[in-house]
């Protein structure tokens, strides 16, 4: 056993355990993947990171640290809010960037950019790895998992950045709300929920996201890969201004807060504030 010093970090909120919290490992070196997973498990968070050094590969590319992301029972590519909390925490730690305002984190799916705008931050989307509509008997799946009408969903599409989220556009962010979802139904599906806010509201889309966590359907309080992967959906089909303010996490008492911004040159950037709620060290 090491002491290692470990962060646990609120993610898409600028007020604690309003937004979706994060376990981080800032020593990640000599673990073995099953010491990284078990350890994951132990915390019940929906996902801890391990920071490493990059490969050398990812050096030459620029990475200023390589990231392992697990949630419960294994290990994802990429994840949007253990992406941005893991940058704060290295950030915090005293970590130094190569290329001044941009961070660049090497993961599962490559390099992913992360910029800063004073205490936010933003990670640039990365590509889809599969897009278009879903199948037809995927949609009628879905609605029935999750007590809708055929007819209440409006639009869908596949959501795959890592996660292979299928969307799927509601009518309204009250019946996102309302939702109930069926995991009998819905088993080894991952599925995030969007629908436009009422005239009025301070922000443009409510969404939910619901994922397989030890063969159970699990609800995340905000995940920056499905907001990733949905911007670009909404935007590229026009059911979206080119920047937006979404919501998540308020079917769970939270308040997510996620920030889409499309720069000139068509990039997709994903940003929110972080806030350090724990810090000192784990034994692993």
């Amino acid at each position: 056993m090491t002491q290692r010093p470990f962060k646990q970090v609120d993610v898409f909120t600028d007020t604690a355990y309003l937004g979706n919290p994060l376990g981080v490992v800032l020593d990640g070196s000599g673990l073995s993947t099953e010491a990284m997973q078990r350890f994951t498990d132990w915390t019940n968070l929906s996902e801890c990171t391990f920071l490493l050094p990059p490969t050398d590969e990812g050096r030459a590319a620029g990475a200023d640290y390589r990231v392992r992301i697990f949630c419960p029972g294994r290990e994802l590519p990429f994840a949007g809010h253990p992406t941005l909390g893991s940058c704060h925490a290295w950030l915090q730690a005293g970590g130094q960037p190569h290329a001044g305002q941009h961070v660049v984190q090497e993961c599962g799916v490559g390099l992913v950019r992360i910029r800063r705008d004073g205490a936010r931050m933003a990670f640039a989307a990365p590509p889809l790895r599969r897009s278009g509509p879903l199948d037809e008997t995927d949609v009628a799946l879905i609605a029935r998992g999750l007590g809708l009408a055929r007819e209440d969903i409006v639009a869908h599409a596949w959501c795959e950045n890592g996660p292979p989220w299928r969307g799927v556009m509601l009518r309204s962010a009250e019946q996102v709300l309302a939702v109930r979802p069926d995991a009998s139904v819905l088993a080894g599906m991952e599925i995030g929920l969007v629908a436009p806010q009422p005239a009025g509201s301070d922000t443009a889309f409510e969404l939910r996201a619901f994922f397989q966590s030890h063969q159970s359907l699990t609800e995340d309080p905000v995940t920056g890969s499905l907001n990733a992967a949905v911007a670009q959906w909404l935007i590229g089909a026009g059911l979206a201004p080119p920047n937006y303010v979404a919501s998540q996490g308020t079917a769970m008492g939270r308040r997510g807060r996620v920030n889409v911004d499309r720069d000139a040159d068509g990039n997709i950037w994903i940003g929110g504030d972080c806030i350090t709620c724990i810090e000192g060290e784990v034994s692993l």
